[in-house]
């Protein structure tokens, strides 16, 4: 019998193949004739991932800050935290301020103004000599002066070249010249050479604000009056007795705290403390008798014995700001300043 030869069936895959791609083609086609939407898509797609990859490193070193950060925390030195701003009544600042107060009393019993003088001449010249300089710069200079000038009368007829060689050290020479000379002209025409004890006179006098006449009033006439100098103003505002900046408003916000027979000795006493321990920049808080009572504490060292190595003055062991200072100072521990030049 014969056989018929088996017939291979078409294969249907690769037409199926050809047809769909011939499809596609037409679909895209009509699809970029009509909207154009698809290659601007694909551009798209292609360019935010390109900003994805180059986003990438600042992530990584975004990361890595953070982590360098919690690191460096985990490994500081533990430290006390600063106080936050308190919230109390009127009645508890007084408290507070008057408690402070007494406090300084008891650690510096000898406070008193560290410009040397023996006359309210003096004082107030050296007062007007004090600005942008210290106390004991001052006191090194102002012999060499009084010694040349002892009177109002010799200061006003000064030569003003000859002054100013004298003042060079404490600053600002030229213009401090020209105030000393035009202050001692003014005591001796409107003053008979004496110097004022009302402080509507003070102010008037060439170079004398509210804080140099308080200084005068207070220390050559004994009348009260709050000195609002840079360690007066900054510490009172780290104590939270008043946030104002302003040296009149600081004068009246404080002084409204305290009774008026205290408040040149106040003055003494917090100037002498931000000198000696409430520093601006490095308080040392581990060494602070008011500590307990400071909101601001923890602004500085509070290790006690790191503390008291930033100590200054009588407290650290180093000579004071006068040349020639009460002997209360001196009984108390305290060290007189060197002359010019010494040491």
């Amino acid at each position: 019998m014969k056989t018929t030869k088996e017939t291979k069936p078409t294969p249907v895959k690769p037409v199926a193949k050809k047809v769909a791609k011939k499809a596609a083609k037409k679909a895209t086609a009509t699809t970029g004739k009509t909207t154009g939407v698809s290659k601007k898509a694909t551009a798209t797609i292609k360019k935010a991932a390109a900003a994805s990859k180059k986003a990438a490193p600042a992530k990584t070193v975004a990361k890595k800050a953070a982590a360098a950060k919690t690191v460096a925390k985990k490994s500081a030195p533990a430290q006390a935290a600063p106080k936050k701003a308190i919230v109390e009544s009127h009645a508890a600042l007084v408290r507070r301020a008057r408690r402070i107060n007494r406090e300084l009393a008891e650690v510096y019993p000898y406070a008193h103004p560290e410009l040397d003088f023996e006359n309210p001449f003096q004082l107030v010249i050296a007062t007007v000599l004090s600005a942008q300089t210290t106390d004991l710069r001052v006191n090194q200079t102002t012999p060499g002066l009084f010694a040349k000038y002892p009177t109002p009368e010799d200061l006003a007829a000064a030569n003003p070249e000859e002054v100013e060689e004298i003042l060079r050290p404490t600053g600002f020479f030229r213009a401090k010249t020209k105030s000393v000379i035009g202050l001692s002209k003014a005591l001796v025409e409107d003053f008979g050479g004496e110097v004022p004890g009302r402080l509507e006179d003070l102010v008037k006098l060439p170079g004398v604000g509210r804080k140099t006449a308080f200084v005068v009033l207070g220390n050559a006439f004994g009348r009260p009056g709050i000195t609002v100098d840079t360690h007066f103003g900054r510490l009172v505002r780290r104590w939270q007795w008043t946030d104002e900046t302003d040296p009149d408003k600081v004068e009246a916000a404080v002084g409204a705290l305290f009774p008026k027979s205290e408040w040149t000795m106040l003055s003494h006493r917090v100037i002498f403390h931000g000198r000696r321990i409430c520093h601006a920049r490095k308080p040392a808080c581990g060494a602070c008798p008011i500590a307990p009572l400071c909101p601001a504490y923890g602004e500085g060292e509070t290790d006690p014995e790191k503390a008291r190595k930033l100590l200054k003055y009588e407290k650290g062991g180093f000579p004071g700001q006068r040349l020639n200072p009460p002997q209360s100072y001196l009984d108390a521990g305290g060290i007189p300043a060197p002359p010019l030049g010494a040491g």
